[in-house]
């Protein structure tokens, strides 16, 4: 009967996240309920469980949501993302629209933007190149879903966002781990997204079906944009500044985070103190290159504030509190999950996932139990954290016993993470139809072929490491 507990609230998760509830009032109501028949009681597993593992997961990663916010806000408003969107859809042109998206997307997506605003910055200039090449609209969420929520997010090394992150603070590795198989990963993902969508795009036209009539959405004639080579600069400082300071190759110029620098916080007996240096310092690197990339966003699109009458003050602040409800949509997802898998009735579930990992190995046991803990939290952060807090230990001892380099297990958890994540009740899933103006009947068609082949992408980077050794 606990295991149908957990059942249950796994469903109704879905369910009602599906149905527009947000997660962050819900999650707490199911993880509940998935103890109810447990030994532990039910208020002790809301206020000592429950909230530990969501303090836990702010503590951690709050300033990656909370600098990443504020800087995708400034390039937004500053017309920096506009200015490096516009330009690559004026180079690549209607004839590869597909193309353009989904190089637009992976650009501001790896130069550090928030995934939802590279969403709404590139869905006009999507809908206009949709439509002078005639290609069903329908087909566009699924080329914004590619470009932003797959490579750029998790494969090309060093991508701030937060599902290559996370990986950081169990491993102790850095946001370039795993370059090779990023790379090769990176190839597998575009690969996928042209064939499919320039098939289905033929395929549709040929039958007669064309952008169809819909009013929303045209590309924003925007003027008095920056210079798109000065729009760079801030994405570049990201990326530059980021790769120095998390120093992935070692190098002796790069900069070396003091080893010893928590040591003088023992005394306090913090309950969240990391165990390392190497826990946190891609959390630090990242920060740190993002307050530097803001202020430099700024400096670059303070004429279009002044110009358009934007209130600085009032668009950094929006961006801070947005990213309040962004972490905790993810630390309540992270939370839910944390409590299933500490449940008596979770026993035989991970008793399984840990026979994978016995018979197959860490790596494919990996693949399996993150993908199956984004499908149920509809979320690659959330699902990717609880997977690692379940068995990150486990796998990364298995890895080292093995021979297994880290920097691979790093990289192939973060690509598994985005395998079956756009489930129905995906939040970012649901977003983006709401941003595209069309519905899961519309357009879902196309992002579950896709979700199909993004699947076996990790299958494919483990035996590539397996075959070659390279990570």
């Amino acid at each position: 009967m606990e295991t149908f507990c957990i059942g249950v609230a796994m469903a109704g998760l879905m369910l009602f996240a599906y149905r527009g509830w947000s997660i962050i009032l819900i999650a707490p109501f199911f993880a509940v309920l998935a103890a109810v028949l447990s030994e532990f009681g039910v208020l002790p597993v809301y206020s000592e469980l429950y909230m530990t593992r969501l303090a836990e997961y702010t503590k951690t990663y709050y300033p990656v949501f909370l600098f990443g916010a504020v800087f995708a806000r400034l390039m937004e408003k500053g017309g920096l993302a506009s200015a490096i969107a516009g330009k690559i859809m004026e180079l690549l042109g209607e004839q590869r629209a597909i193309l353009a998206v989904l190089l637009g997307c992976a650009a501001l997506t790896y130069g550090g933007l928030s995934v939802f605003v590279v969403a709404f910055v590139m869905y006009p200039f999507g809908a206009e190149l949709f439509r002078k090449a005639d290609i069903p609209k329908k087909l566009l969420p699924a080329t914004l879903w590619m470009g932003i929520f797959s490579f750029a997010m998790v494969a090309l090394p060093g991508t701030p966002q937060i599902q290559n992150i996370i990986p950081s603070s169990y491993f102790g590795t850095s946001t370039w781990a795993g370059a090779g198989i990023g790379l090769f990963a990176t190839i597998l993902f575009m690969a996928a997204a042209m064939g499919w969508l320039t098939f289905r795009a033929k395929k549709l036209q040929a039958a007669g079906e064309g952008y169809g009539e819909h009013l929303e959405g045209g590309q924003r004639r925007e003027r008095n944009l920056p210079h798109w080579t000065q729009a760079l600069i801030p994405l570049g400082m990201v990326i530059v500044i980021n790769i120095i300071l998390s120093n992935p190759f070692h190098w002796d110029w790069g900069f070396h985070w003091d080893e010893a620098s928590l040591e003088k916080f023992l005394p306090f007996k913090l309950s969240l103190l990391a165990g390392s240096v190497g826990k946190v310092q891609a959390i630090w690197s990242i920060s740190v290159a993002l307050i530097l990339s803001s202020v430099a966003a700024a400096v670059i699109g303070r004429k279009r504030f002044i110009r358009k009458k934007e209130n600085f003050l009032q668009t950094i602040n929006f961006g801070a509190a947005s990213s309040c409800a962004a972490v905790l949509n993810v630390a309540s997802g992270f939370a839910f999950g944390s409590v299933l898998v500490m449940m008596p009735g979770f026993l035989p579930i991970k008793e399984i996932l840990l026979g994978i990992a016995d018979s197959a190995g860490p790596l494919v046991s990996a693949v399996v139990t993150t993908n199956i803990m984004c499908g149920v939290t509809g979320s690659a952060s959330g699902g990717l954290t609880i997977a690692l807090s379940m068995l990150g230990d486990t796998w990364a001892q298995m890895a080292a016993a093995q021979g297994i380099s880290a920097d691979a297990l790093h990289r192939i958890v973060s690509i598994a993470s985005v395998g079956i994540d756009p489930v129905p009740h995906c939040g970012a899933l649901v977003t983006l139809l709401a941003i595209c103006g069309l519905t899961h009947k519309d357009a879902y068609f196309d992002i579950v072929v896709l979700m199909g082949l993004k699947f076996l992408v990790p299958f494919l980077c483990v035996l590539f490491y397996t075959v070659t050794g390279i990570a």
